[in-house]
């Protein structure tokens, strides 16, 4: 439990505690007590009409009573404490000003390592007085589905209510300025969030939560420690029904009996995906997706702790998107597909326009592309079938947008497909994911039933990238790098195979030189092969002066590319000094 903050108590808890040990008697003296005047105490006592009750006499002589209704309820989260096994992390996590402490243990025989959160217990009375509060502001609230469903909107809301919320509270319950905003922030949670359901989606370090049902714990996916039951759980199938429905309304989806199935998002971008029992046959679920509040960046992805890619792969890559290459990643779920996209995208020069196209908002990009960026997002139909908009709709409007690049959050079918290859053949420089576990099988979806284009339009994608996840060890890497070799009426289109990682020695081959971008940039900038090469070698030494000042910050990338492609000769003397001087 964080220090200092094992409960928060008020004096109305001191006036409970007195109650308490006087067995009831004159509320004078319980008030006396409890160092509270009398009307505060009778105000108190009303309020806390769920715990206590207070008797007024028929003799007007005589002084009001109080006593306790019932053993008091513990108000504590719906949380189980540690379970004592070998701590392999612990850190703390602040969601709306409401402090809580991460621990992840080991546990000898247990088939799951455990995430336990522990946050702030509320005095009994306090938590009641605030409960009352939350309700009385819960009646006097409204606000239109357009403004929640707004994150600007519902951003600017939340702050309002918080501070409404302060007032309140301060006006109702004597608290400290520390006291104050914790008592705030968990009314924001139980008005406008998930409850303790807060607390593991404010963890940076959370990119799946699973409640399966209410019969087990929440389940989470933790960037370094993979999946983890955690010590919360919800109270009821009820319950996890009400936190679906309470999502989708903010997003004008339903989930019923006739529509059991939900795919929603919150405010934050994170998907939601619901279902009812008896669909799902162990109770009610939902399954969140989170959206990376800090991306990673090409610079955590070259990091020794991570290894997922080299500096020549990354330099590479960098090569083809300045260049105008067109771009596919490949992966199975979870490989990192998306990240290592967004992780690219960063290296797109300032100044051109970007569309992306995405079911779930997830792509990022550095502030310096942002002036000129259109994020388009896919909508299913409602339950009429009307108003859907699908990601084939957003390609094929995007080309009437004047892009420079195309953006697209992952191809499925054959229309998607015909459209994007097009898109490539007009000139537009297209990034896209597809699931694959290699080159090869990027190819042979493409060109092979369901999607089967020609391998005449896979010729204009010049790059494949594939990704690679290990689940036991929980790693993720990147694969293959080939490139797409255009046939000719002799031979059908290759793959030239460029890198590869090697799982023995964890580290990334070079396996051939390149032709085809070697070969289209010299058509169509001049650069000799000699130009490529320098060219290549002083983007891996920014990249390695990168990680080396451990700029591996969205922002902090982005400016680095802004200067590289306005003020180069300053860049490079820093690069060449290795230092990161003012360029923090």
């Amino acid at each position: 439990m964080l220090s200092g903050m094992a409960e928060v108590r008020t004096k109305a808890d001191d006036f409970l505690d007195a109650i308490r040990s006087t067995g009831g008697d004159d509320l004078e003296k319980t008030a006396k007590a409890a160092g509270l005047d009398f009307k505060t105490a009778e105000k108190w006592a009303k309020q806390l009409g769920d715990l206590v009750e207070i008797s007024y006499p028929v003799n007007p002589l005589r002084k009001p009573s109080v006593k306790l209704k019932a053993p008091i309820k513990s108000h504590a989260p719906n949380i189980s404490v540690s379970g004592g096994g070998r701590e392999l992390e612990r850190y703390s996590v602040v969601v709306d000003k409401v402090p809580a402490d991460v621990v992840i243990e080991q546990s000898k025989g247990d088939v799951m390592q455990s995430y336990t959160v522990t946050m702030p217990h509320l005095g009994d009375a306090t938590a009641l007085l605030l409960s009352n509060v939350v309700k009385e502001m819960a009646k006097s609230i409204s606000v239109r589905t357009d403004d929640i469903s707004n994150p600007k909107k519902a951003q600017t809301i939340k702050d309002k209510f918080q501070e409404d919320a302060k007032k309140r509270i301060l006006a109702e319950i004597p608290v400290t300025p520390e006291q104050v905003d914790i008592l705030s922030g968990i009314a924001l949670q139980r008005v406008y969030g998930l409850g303790d359901l807060d607390m593991i989606l404010g963890d940076d370090l959370i990119e799946e939560i699973c409640i399966n049902s209410a019969a087990t714990p929440i389940i989470i996916y933790h960037r370094r420690h993979g999946w983890l039951k955690t010590n919360i759980m919800v109270q009821s199938e009820d319950d996890i029904f009400d936190y679906a429905s309470q999502i989708g309304r903010r997003v004008g989806k339903d989930i019923t009996n006739l529509n059991p199935l939900m795919d929603a998002r919150l405010i934050t971008g994170d998907r939601v995906m619901a279902s009812m029992f008896p669909i799902s046959s162990q109770g009610n679920t939902i399954t969140i997706r989170k959206f990376a509040r800090d991306p990673w960046t090409i610079v955590d992805f070259m990091d020794p702790a991570h290894n997922t890619i080299s500096p020549d792969i990354a330099a590479f890559m960098w090569l083809c998107i300045q260049y105008e290459l067109s771009i596919m990643i490949a992966g199975g779920t979870a490989s990192g597909k998306t990240s290592m996209l967004n992780s690219f995208c960063a290296f797109i020069p300032p100044g051109q326009r970007v569309i992306s196209i995405e079911d779930t908002r997830e792509i990022q990009l550095p502030s310096h592309l942002s002036l000129n960026w259109i994020q388009l997002t896919t909508r299913n139909p409602n339950p009429d079938g009307l108003g859907g908009v699908s990601m084939l709709n957003l390609i094929v409007s995007s080309l009437r947008m004047r892009p420079d690049r195309i953006i697209v959050g992952e191809i499925r079918d054959r229309d998607e497909a015909e459209v994007l290859f097009e898109a490539m053949h007009t000139g537009h420089s297209v990034y896209s994911t597809m699931h694959a576990d290699t080159c090869q099988h990027v190819r042979r979806r493409v060109t092979e039933p369901p999607i089967a284009i020609p391998e005449a339009e896979l010729e204009a994608l010049q790059v494949i990238v594939t990704q690679y996840r290990d689940r036991l060890h929980g790693i993720r890497k990147t694969f293959e790098v080939a490139e797409v070799v255009p046939g000719t009426t002799e031979r059908k289109l290759e793959l030239n195979y460029l890198y590869r990682w090697r799982v023995k020695t964890d580290t990334f081959e070079a396996i051939d030189r390149s032709t085809r971008v070697y070969n289209d940039l010299n058509l169509y900038t001049g650069m000799t092969v000699k130009e490529i090469e320098a060219d290549l070698k002083e983007k891996q030494n920014v990249l390695k002066w990168l990680l080396a000042n451990k700029l591996n910050r969205i922002h902090d990338i982005g400016r680095v590319m802004n200067m590289y492609y306005t003020d180069k000769d300053e860049l490079m003397a820093a690069v060449n000094a290795g230092r990161a001087g003012g360029l923090r």
